[in-house]
């Protein structure tokens, strides 16, 4: 059974259609890349998992349930997780603080300005600062915090609720090319480290063919709202209609944003 199912997923605003026709399975501990330019439809997919937008057709099954007509509240509570290109985070807080806000919003608890410090959640969250190689920040507002430590720091945020399925929006937005490995090889060490005895399954948009290349196990690329390819990234990439609508050429290492 596929974690995740996306069953004919369409989508419009008015006369304007943002996705259409739309049928992804995602099976479990699987890393999906979503590859494409503004307006290709990836963000709209990914609102339509996670709640915020609903499908105008189709149907959105986790883990075997039909989560298509869920609030976000609801599928988070099912083990969705995401994590955002503008890391969203608590400038004022410490890193610590804002992983224990993080946690307790997972558990459905309300202590929105005063998340708890029991023993127990202190200690998780520092074993996931930990795994993500932030426990020197720990005690630091998020506001000294470099942009890359945040964006860390926002994806280990999402990981607090222990996902079924996490979903990462440019995981390497703003982080220089020289640290673009490394920044993804702590997430995926992290990822593996902190995931229950089922690996996390990945979904996660970017841009950069290079990252596409070393960490996804398959690419469904996006064009005017459908996908135009889904296979192994050294399938996709060489698709023709891929290097026509996306990638703009047999070279080409990174998609315009």
């Amino acid at each position: 059974m596929p974690v995740l199912s996306a069953q004919g997923l369409r989508r419009s605003f008015g006369a304007v259609v943002a996705a259409a026709d739309i049928h992804i399975d995602v099976a479990r501990g699987e890393r999906l890349c979503l590859i494409g330019s503004n307006g290709a439809g990836k963000t709209t997919f990914v609102n339509m998992v996670t709640g915020y937008l609903k499908p105008t057709e189709g149907r959105i099954v986790l883990a075997g349930e039909d989560i298509t007509a869920r609030t976000p509240r609801e599928i988070t509570r099912r083990g969705v997780a995401r994590s955002f290109q503008i890391p969203q985070l608590c400038l004022q807080m410490t890193a610590l603080e804002n992983m224990l806000l993080a946690l307790h919003c997972s558990r459905g608890q309300r202590a929105f300005l005063r998340p708890a410090r029991d023993a127990a959640s202190v200690m998780r969250c520092r074993e996931l600062l930990a795994a993500f190689s932030l426990e020197a920040h720990a005690q630091r507002p998020v506001r000294e915090l470099p942009g890359g430590v945040r964006k860390l720091l926002d994806i280990a945020m999402a990981l607090t609720a222990q996902p079924l399925l996490l979903l990462l929006d440019e995981p390497t937005s703003g982080v220089s090319g020289d640290e673009k490995f490394a920044t993804m090889d702590t997430v995926m060490r992290a990822i593996e480290r902190t995931g229950s005895e089922a690996a996390v399954t990945l979904i996660f948009v970017e841009h950069d063919m290079d990252i596409v290349r070393r960490y996804a196990h398959r690419v469904a690329a996006f064009y005017s709202g459908r996908v135009i390819a889904l296979g192994a990234p050294d399938e996709v990439l060489v698709n023709a209609d891929v290097r026509r609508h996306v990638t703009g050429g047999a070279h080409a290492t990174k998609v315009t944003a």
